[in-house]
């Protein structure tokens, strides 16, 4: 693993232990170079509630490249979509150790936007 993955992991895992002691949902978002995957899993962390990404057919359909902040604010709108149909509002937002800007930043917003509290 490359120092600045190893690095990335290590901030990642902070968090996860501070969100574990909230005791609440957890959005989590994972960042490839060709695709973005958010997901919403229950507080004990074993089961995953919803999820969303680019890799999806009608998502990759919209989109030319699933690595853009537009696709990101179309899985972001998803996610709460489905997060507030499984009867989740509150989540606690994980963006695994990636800086809070571009893509996992317009996924977050557009997640908000849908209705999700964080």
């Amino acid at each position: 693993m490359s120092p600045k993955n190893l690095a990335r992991v290590r901030r990642a895992r902070q968090t996860r232990l501070k969100i574990r002691e909230i005791g609440t949902a957890r959005l989590t978002v994972h960042r490839t170079n060709a695709h973005i995957y958010a997901q919403v899993t229950s507080p004990a962390g074993d089961k995953v509630i919803a999820a969303a990404s680019t890799v999806e057919k009608d998502l990759r359909a919209q989109f030319k490249s699933g690595a853009n902040r537009k696709a990101a604010e179309a899985v972001g709108s998803r996610i709460a979509q489905k997060a507030k149909q499984a009867g989740v509002e509150k989540v606690a937002f994980d963006r695994a150790g990636y800086r809070y800007h571009g893509r996992v930043k317009a996924l977050a917003e557009a997640a908000r936007a849908g209705g999700l509290k964080f």
